[in-house]
């Protein structure tokens, strides 16, 4: 299909309107379906407990009218019936998604490029959430460049572990938010003039190590070796 085309250059301020090809690509995915019907069957029964209750919410006025049909009467009481066609219509695009490009015709080769997409903007989350960058918080540039340098090093780890899990079939058990969580809760003590150790480290997590090509005999190391570039300016 064709659609308008539109780009103002942000120097000139010249403004290039043109006819370009636009290719619509539709993908389902099974997982998705069914997190998303589990999603809309608590929220249904969510609603249909506060007609019951009395207590409704502000925020789902709107629903409550467009999924139920809710009649009371002095013998019969409340009574609360489901709209089946307006849920079987909202059911009905469940899994699906659709990705929007000019300029990518192949839908495998597009659907690879947005999780890739989508993959740069959970580093970028990671470094906001998980590595505190949020606010640098540093009062001089040297401590910024430490901090950026010691960011960057993360996002290197971040970017092999997702290449390990796509070779090793991880993905199949893990994602890259529940593996990192599952080795979150290793910790590392460390009192001042004595050697420091690590906390318990599971089975599980040792084949999770082995998995990433880190024996469990190197995880040691690394750890005092990134410690030490941490508390580096």
């Amino acid at each position: 299909m064709n659609g308008d085309y539109r780009e103002e250059q942000p120097r000139t301020g010249k403004c290039i309107c043109d006819k370009r090809r636009v290719y619509v690509h539709i993908y389902f995915n099974d997982q998705r379906c069914t997190d998303e019907r589990l999603s809309f069957a608590r929220y249904l029964t969510c609603l249909q407990d506060e007609l019951k209750s009395g207590r409704k919410t502000d925020g789902h006025m709107k629903d409550y009218d467009k999924y139920f049909i809710v009649t009371e009467t002095p013998k019969r009481g409340l009574h609360i019936v489901p709209k089946g066609d307006a849920i079987r219509e909202r059911q009905r695009d469940f899994g699906y998604f659709v990705l929007l490009t000019n300029g990518i015709k192949n839908p495998v080769e597009a659907i690879k490029l947005y999780r890739v997409r989508d993959l740069i903007e959970k580093a970028f989350a990671n470094l906001k959430e998980r590595l505190d960058m949020r606010r640098m918080s540093v009062s001089f540039s040297e401590n910024f460049e430490g901090k950026l340098f010691v960011q960057f090093l993360a996002l290197i780890y971040l970017s092999y572990i997702k290449k390990q899990m796509d070779e090793k079939g991880l993905y199949k058990k893990y994602t890259m938010q529940t593996l990192l969580d599952d080795l979150d809760i290793i910790e590392l003590y460390q009192q001042p003039g004595r050697a420091h150790h690590l906390s318990e480290i599971t089975k599980k997590q040792i084949a999770l190590y082995d998995a990433m090509g880190s024996p469990i005999s190197e995880i040691d190391i690394i750890s005092r070796d990134f410690r030490f570039i941490w508390r580096s300016p």
